[in-house]
């Protein structure tokens, strides 16, 4: 009996996750062998996971566009120029890869002028 691999992948991609679910037990039991991955490697993407990080995007400066440009100057480290282009162009990401505390601080920040701000 020859190996039809096609076949097979074809007779996977109609089966209903139950059937899949059914067929990773029945071969875990034939062959000995388990498809959770190990312990090691599931701690270390869990602690990736609890790792969460949060980009400030700048929805709006409102009407106070010229404070909410030197507030961004502060927080970002960028010159005017590259702060207007930030406010004139809204929705503009300011910062990304914040901890929940740096993200909110910086929204307090841009909203205490103001400006609109989301969370992501």
């Amino acid at each position: 009996m020859a190996f039809e691999k096609d076949n097979i992948i074809a007779q996977l991609k109609d089966a209903s996750i139950t059937d899949l679910n059914d067929l990773v037990k029945a071969i875990e039991d034939e062959f000995d062998v388990s498809a959770s991955a190990p312990v090691a490697a599931a701690g270390a993407a869990g602690a990736a996971a609890a790792k969460s990080t949060f980009d400030v995007e700048l929805t709006s400066a409102g009407a106070g566009k010229i404070k909410v440009i030197k507030e961004l100057k502060g927080i970002t480290g960028l010159g005017l120029k590259e702060c207007k282009g930030i406010v004139d162009n809204a929705p503009s990401m300011v910062k990304e890869g914040l901890s929940e505390d740096e993200a909110n601080d910086i929204k307090e920040k841009l909203e205490a002028q103001g400006a609109t701000v989301t969370l992501k």
